[in-house]
């Protein structure tokens, strides 16, 4: 399908992978005198923005930091009220997944999701098993460094278990053990809301992505700003550890 690029735009410097920490939910209601819940709702028309905006320009991957394990730590009113608001989204936004081409997946320790969530996300993966235009990936109740011992762990059974010498284990054994394997890793990292840190998302997946942080909170994030931020992406000299030869 034609690519629909804004002016300024490169089609062969686009990333292949975008992966978004979507913050400032709260802090956008705050500032409204809302309720912390609003904002995660107005959110969910970010999340909109850029999956149509990854099918309009091409990107083939994204990836959407939604939940992680911390979160879990938050009041139980607000964490039921997200898991009410991602059960609805699953199921009103699985007939234009379909019809735009996005294939849905899911990282992270989805058996801690609340069973009518696994439900809604199982049938919107189903639904959307054979699309090819966007791979939208969802990081639901995901933190990287229990990711990271999980494949410790997998890789330390097969040794053990003599299915591979301890040898042979190298960064390709360790991506394979990981919840991304089949994604390849983001080129680029977002973050809204002005904070500067990976929050523990995608922490080696990320060792060569070019990171973005913006001011702005997520639920104001659209289409614009994107462009503005691929722009700079487009500018940037990645080296990835080399001296690059005049």
């Amino acid at each position: 399908m034609e690519r629909e690029l804004p002016d300024g735009l490169s089609a062969d410097r686009l990333p292949e992978h975008v992966a978004f920490i979507m913050d400032g939910n709260g802090r956008w209601a705050k500032k409204r005198v809302m309720n912390r819940v609003k904002g995660h709702e107005k959110g969910a028309g970010a999340v909109r923005t850029v999956v149509e905006s990854c099918t309009k320009f091409g990107i083939p991957y994204l990836t959407l930091y939604a939940f992680s394990t911390e979160n879990w730590q938050r009041p139980k009113k607000e964490v039921d009220a997200l898991m009410g608001l991602l059960t609805r989204f699953l199921r009103n936004e699985k007939a234009q997944l379909v019809k735009n081409g996005v294939r849905l997946t899911a990282i992270g320790e989805l058996h801690r999701l609340p069973d009518e969530v696994r439900n809604e996300l199982a049938l919107a993966m189903e639904a959307t098993l054979h699309n090819a235009r966007l791979t939208l990936c969802l990081a639901l109740s995901y933190g990287s460094r229990s990711e990271i011992v999980e494949a410790v762990k997998g890789i330390a059974d097969e040794v053990t278990q003599g299915r591979i010498q301890a040898a042979d284990v190298d960064e390709e054994v360790v991506s394979q053990h990981l919840f991304t394997r089949g994604l390849p890793d983001p080129d680029l990292v977002i973050r809204t809301s002005g904070e500067m840190r990976l929050s523990n998302f995608l922490l080696w997946q990320c060792a060569y992505s070019e990171i973005f942080f913006t001011e702005t909170l997520w639920p104001d994030f659209g289409e614009s700003e994107f462009t503005s931020i691929l722009k700079d992406f487009q500018a940037r000299e990645r080296r990835f550890g080399k001296v690059l030869q005049s």
